[in-house]
């Protein structure tokens, strides 16, 4: 049986839901879900620290990728003792996690066999099944791929038909990042559209842009969702009054209409894996209560 490395939280996901967890040897630093996973070593660490505010490790992250280094070391002598035959890494961003380079510079001097290497690169929505299918064929596992697949898209599709009977489509705005301020974009404009919003920021396949709050005023969302990237809601919760303490927050349409909501970006919106559809399902029942409940309220999300 192959052993296997993940070195970013969605991928070991995926590993866990083609039913290879007995064979993970490896994950990132980050993976913590299922929660059976602390029992495998962790492999990596980041390069910054964060703790501190949301600017303050910005601006961390930024030096460090200024000055053309990682953001995060790959313990290479641990990783070698392992004798992978896969590692699962990613090329998308190269501060969400390791990435395909650091990879490959871990297994550089290798000799003898050396392992595959999967790099995951989860643009846009469809992008997110493909590497599941991608993981699934490294693996020998093409029929398992495509059932999961399979199953996925046609939770998001039952999803996005009965949002289409919604009365209204809300304007809905995403913040993944809070200073300075960043709208989402990848795959969130195409899971906003499917949960019966329309999408103010960001596009659909291509990297969530920085935006100003005056953009934000000017738009006047009737939703907005605040789900920071690798974030909790407590730990989002801390950085919220940058927001908050602007004399046009409470002006904005969403913030006089209580539909501003708090969520588990971390778990959910950045994590481009299986639970996806737990994502789409914590959009539609925020911004369709009359027509989803799913019960994510309190874990997933909370209106502020």
């Amino acid at each position: 049986m192959p052993r296997i490395v993940t070195l970013l939280p969605s991928a070991t996901e995926i590993v866990f839901a083609l039913g290879f967890e007995d064979q993970l040897v490896g994950r990132s630093h980050e993976c913590d879900f299922p929660r059976a996973v602390v029992r495998v070593p962790a492999l990596t660490e980041a390069k910054f620290n964060a703790e501190g505010t949301s600017a303050e490790i910005d601006q961390r992250v930024k030096k460090i990728v200024a000055d053309a280094l990682s953001v995060y070391r790959v313990d290479a002598a641990r990783l070698r003792e392992l004798k992978p035959d896969l590692i699962v890494t990613q090329s998308q961003c190269e501060v969400c996690a390791v990435s395909e380079r650091e990879v490959e510079a871990a297994v550089a001097e290798w000799l003898g066999a050396r392992p595959r290497i999967v790099s995951l690169a989860p643009y846009g929505l469809d992008d997110i099944f493909t590497d599941m299918q991608r993981v699934a064929d490294a693996l020998d596992a093409r029929a398992r791929g495509t059932e999961l697949v399979e199953r996925l898209r046609a939770r998001l599709a039952k999803i996005a038909e009965r949002a289409r009977g919604a009365s209204k489509r809300p304007g809905v705005a995403t913040i993944e990042w809070i200073a300075p301020l960043m709208a989402a974009g990848n795959w969130m404009p195409a899971l906003i559209e499917m949960a019966g919003g329309v999408n103010l920021f960001g596009v659909a396949g291509e990297h969530s842009p920085w935006m100003k709050f005056d953009e934000l005023a000017a738009s006047d969302p009737d939703v907005i969702l605040i789900a920071p990237c690798g974030f909790s809601m407590e730990r989002a919760a801390q950085d919220l009054p940058v927001l908050t303490n602007r004399a046009e927050w409470g002006r904005l349409k969403a913030v006089r209409g209580g539909q501003v909501f708090l969520a588990d970006g971390n778990q959910y919106f950045n994590r481009p894996g299986p639970r996806i559809a737990e994502s789409l399902e914590i959009l539609a029942e925020v911004m369709h209560p009359e027509l989803f409940h799913f019960g994510h309220e309190g874990a997933g999300w909370r209106r502020l």
